[in-house]
């Protein structure tokens, strides 16, 4: 079903629209605390920051 915004809105179209956004926000938020474990357990506490400073700009891309 193609949801134009033209159309009546209701709830399950609302769900519908936003579903997508919210699944890929989970999935970024998963990948930034399990990238963040990983390199600050293996790779130390200066690369973490590192990552820390450049992830905004990547999220803004």
């Amino acid at each position: 079903m193609k949801i134009q915004l033209s159309e009546h809105f209701t709830y399950k179209k609302l769900i519908k629209f936003t579903i997508p956004t919210i699944i890929m926000m989970i999935f970024t938020s998963i990948y930034g605390v399990v990238d963040g474990i990983f390199i600050s357990n293996c790779v130390g506490s200066d690369a973490f920051a590192a990552v820390n400073l450049i992830m905004p700009a990547i999220m803004v891309l």
